[in-house]
C-alpha cells in the first residue's frame, strides 16, 4: 500500500477520534503546531441575551501585533451537527492551530462556534454565523484591526454556513452589516450550495441526509432553494474563492463548480482551487501550513484584496 491511503485512513481516524495512538500518529504526520501568540482570548461570548448558548455562543481571538490588519472569521464543520471550535485529536487543537497560524502571518482570526442540529435548525446556525461576523466587525478596529478588511472562511459545513451567510443580506442586516462589509469568502471543501440541483443526487449525495438537516418543517419543497446558498447570488456578491480537493465525493466536485459557475454567471468574483491528492478531513490540517495548499493562495486572496491593500 503507498503512503498516501494509509495517512488518509489515519487521518479519518483522528478527526473521529477513534483510537488514540493512530490519532497521536496522523497529527505527527500531518500536523504542523504553529507557536502561541500572546494576543489570545478564548470563549468570548458573541450574544448575551437571555437566550444565549453559553458554549455555543462563544468564539476565541487570535490577534497579530499592529494595527490596521484584516481580520478572517473561521468557521468549523462537522455535517450541521457537530464540532467546536476547541477540537482536539491526538493531542492537537486543530482549530485553534488555524487561528494561531493566521495571526502569525498578520491576519487577525476568529474561530467561532454556533448552535448545532438537532438543538436548532438550519436558518438558527446561520443566524449564529452572522451574529458572530457582526460581533467581530464591532471589535475589530478597538482590537487594532481593520474592520473593512473582513474575510470569511470555513470547512465543509462551515464552508456553506459562511456562503450563505456573505450571501444573505437579510441575515447581514439583521447583524449590522451588509454584503459590502466582506472582502472576501473561502468555502473550503464546502457541500449543500444547491440542494435542488438532481446531478448531485445522482452522483452518490443522500437526498434524505440533507433532507434531514434543510427541510427544518417545511410541508412542501421549498427548502431545496431556500436553504441553498446559490439562490442568494446576485452581482454584489462579494469575492470568493472556492477550494476543493481530488479525494472528496463526485458530488461535492459538482457542487463546487456549479456554485463556482453561478458566481462567474451573476458577474460575482470567483475563484476554484482543486487540489489534487487531499482528502475532506486532511484538508482541515493544511489550513495552518504555510507549505501546502491552499493556504499559500488563501493568504495571497487576503493581502491582495482591494479592502486590504487600499
Amino acid at each position: 500500500m503507498s503512503p498516501r491511503p494509509i495517512l488518509l485512513v489515519l487521518l479519518a481516524l483522528l478527526l473521529s477520534g477513534c483510537g488514540s495512538t493512530v490519532a497521536w500518529l496522523g497529527v505527527r504526520l500531518l500536523y504542523e503546531n504553529v507557536p502561541p501568540t500572546e494576543r489570545v482570548w478564548l470563549d468570548l461570548p458573541y450574544r448575551e441575551d437571555a437566550d444565549s448558548d453559553p458554549v455555543k455562543h462563544r468564539l476565541d481571538l487570535f490577534l497579530p501585533e499592529g494595527d490596521d490588519w484584516p481580520v478572517l472569521i473561521f468557521v468549523h464543520g462537522g455535517g450541521w451537527t457537530a464540532g467546536d471550535k476547541s477540537l482536539r485529536a491526538g493531542g492537537a487543537d486543530v482549530y485553534s492551530n488555524i487561528g494561531r497560524f493566521y495571526a502569525s502571518q498578520g491576519i487577525g482570526t476568529a474561530v467561532i462556534n454556533y448552535r448545532l442540529q438537532p438543538a436548532v435548525t438550519w436558518r438558527e446556525q446561520v443566524d449564529d454565523v452572522a451574529r458572530a461576523i457582526g460581533w467581530v466587525h464591532d471589535r475589530a478596529e478597538s482590537d487594532g484591526g481593520n474592520p473593512d478588511a473582513l474575510f470569511v472562511m470555513g470547512h465543509s459545513a462551515g464552508a456553506q454556513l459562511a456562503a450563505y451567510v456573505a450571501l444573505d443580506d437579510r441575515r447581514l442586516t439583521a447583524a449590522g452589516l451588509s454584503q459590502d462589509s466582506i472582502c472576501g469568502v473561502i468555502p473550503v471543501s464546502g457541500a449543500g450550495y444547491d440542494l435542488a440541483d438532481d446531478k448531485t443526487y445522482a452522483l452518490g449525495a443522500e437526498r434524505a441526509w440533507y433532507e434531514e438537516r434543510f427541510r427544518a418543517g417545511d410541508t412542501g419543497n421549498g427548502w431545496l432553494r431556500d436553504a441553498s446558498a446559490i439562490h442568494h447570488i446576485s452581482d454584489d456578491a462579494p469575492p470568493f474563492m472556492l477550494v476543493h480537493v481530488t479525494n472528496e465525493w463526485k458530488s461535492l466536485h459538482h457542487q463546487n463548480r456549479l456554485f463556482h459557475a453561478a458566481l462567474e454567471k451573476a458577474g460575482a468574483q470567483s475563484q476554484l482551487i482543486v487540489i489534487q491528492g487531499q482528502g475532506h478531513n486532511r484538508m482541515v490540517l493544511n489550513l495552518s501550513r504555510g507549505d501546502k495548499t491552499p493556504a499559500p493562495e488563501i493568504l495571497k486572496m487576503i493581502r491582495e484584496s482591494p479592502c486590504t491593500v487600499s
